[in-house]
């Protein structure tokens, strides 16, 4: 693995870090939604539809720095 392909790797799980934190704050929002008491609750469903696709998306460019799977010899 060639230096270039170690810092891809090392950016890549730091954007998995930063998608895990988007999904607690996602899970948080959500929450805070289904409060029936919550006068916010659509502002907060909202939101957290706004925050899924932006974890989706560094999901994505995660897996874009990673590079393509393997392929696997067919047997």
């Amino acid at each position: 693995m060639s230096s270039v392909d170690d810092e891809l790797a090392r950016v890549a799980a730091e954007v998995h870090a930063l998608a895990e934190q988007l999904a607690d704050l996602a899970l948080d929002r959500l929450r805070a939604a289904l409060d029936p008491e919550d006068p916010e609750s659509a502002e907060a469903a909202a939101l957290e539809r706004r925050i899924t696709r932006a974890r989706r998306a560094l999901e994505k460019a995660a897996g874009l720095l990673e590079g393509p799977p393997a392929v696997l010899d067919d047997p």
